[in-house]
């Protein structure tokens, strides 16, 4: 056992990717038909209703509004987050057919609107010793605007890429499962914001507990349909690659960015760690929301770029944070603000 754990340090795998690869092939194996299909989708509207509700539960608004006096920084997350990325995302639609199928060029598109994490957001700026506070308050900032941005973005680029703009019922939708329970959320802070923090390991297991619902339903229905015959091994060795590209990307053009704008070394290592990622926790719910038309099972390809794509995130931001961090503890001599290309 200590072996195992040995390992799964060194290749940087997040226990939480792997219980949701489990949940994989869980539905692989045992996916849920006949009358345990239907138990399964009002399972995961229950799951992401309560997702909602524990997010707008948590986020403090006046911890919120105290953070805007840090506008520039925030504005320039803002812009990477549902700028920069949704233009990348655009430039994959040359890769279609030949490299990456519609669904999972539709996938990458998905994952290119979603908000930025926040955990490891936090986590990764306070190991290379950037703003703290200035990441708690870009990256919920950013998982706040994206409950209403991100369907308005998924909308507007499907229509950009020929697709079809969601039907009323799918806004409905959208108000129903994600919006109303995050503004119950809300609303219900003034009363259980103190038995959140008591219970917050407790509620974390409920967090990923819904999340892993979502994954054995979304996958589940995607083995029923047998659309995993549409993935060879080139598909998913192109996505790979696409994926690896497309974080590289916004890596660079983040520390490039913060670095001509006239940011500290501090605020800069916050800029490429919230303007670089995307949020897991927040996308693989609101694609079972989003995607719901698109057929049975589809929303299990549709979320595989963002399964990927954020287990490459963790391994390439933890090494970039521990690398940054022992500069910042070496001295100010050899702590300058990081470049992703040649760091300081």
């Amino acid at each position: 056992m200590a072996d195992q754990t040995r390992l799964l340090d060194r290749l940087k795998l997040d226990p939480f990717v792997l219980s949701i690869l489990g949940a994989v092939a869980v539905a692989c194996l045992l996916p849920a038909r006949g009358g345990a299909a239907p138990i399964a989708e009002d399972a995961t509207k229950v799951a992401v209703g309560l997702l909602f509700f524990l997010y707008g539960a948590r986020l403090s608004p006046a911890e919120a509004w105290a953070g805007l006096k840090h506008w520039r920084l925030h504005l320039t997350v803002f812009a990477a987050t549902f700028g920069m990325f949704p233009l990348l995302g655009l430039l994959g639609r040359f890769l279609v057919p030949f490299a990456l199928t519609p669904q999972l060029y539709l996938g990458v598109l998905f994952l290119c609107t979603l908000p930025s994490t926040v955990q490891s957001s936090i986590a990764f700026t306070s190991i290379a010793k950037g703003n703290v506070a200035a990441a708690i308050c870009s990256a919920s900032f950013s998982s706040l605007i994206g409950i209403v941005l991100t369907p308005l973005l998924v909308s507007a680029l499907i229509n950009t890429g020929g697709g079809s703009a969601f039907s009323a019922s799918s806004v409905l939708d959208i108000v129903e499962q994600l919006l109303l329970p995050f503004l119950l959320g809300q609303l219900a802070r003034r009363w259980i914001a103190g038995w959140i923090i008591r219970h917050k390991p407790a509620l974390t297991i409920v967090d990923r507990g819904s999340i892993l619902i979502v994954v054995y339903a979304a996958f589940s229905a995607g083995v029923v349909a047998g659309i995993w015959h549409q993935l060879t091994l080139f598909r998913f060795g192109a996505l790979l690659v696409v994926n690896a590209a497309l974080l590289g990307v916004a890596l660079l053009i983040t520390s490039q960015a913060a670095k001509r704008l006239g940011f500290d070394r501090e605020d800069r290592i916050t800029i490429v760690f919230c303007g670089s990622k995307k949020s897991l926790a927040a996308g693989l719910p609101m694609a079972t929301v989003l995607f719901a038309s698109q057929g049975a099972g589809a929303v299990g390809l549709i979320v595989l770029p963002l399964m990927l794509f954020h287990q490459i995130q963790l391994m390439v931001c933890a090494a970039l944070a521990r690398r940054w961090g022992a500069r910042a503890e070496a001295g100010p001599a050899t702590a300058r603000a990081p470049e992703v290309i040649a760091p300081g």
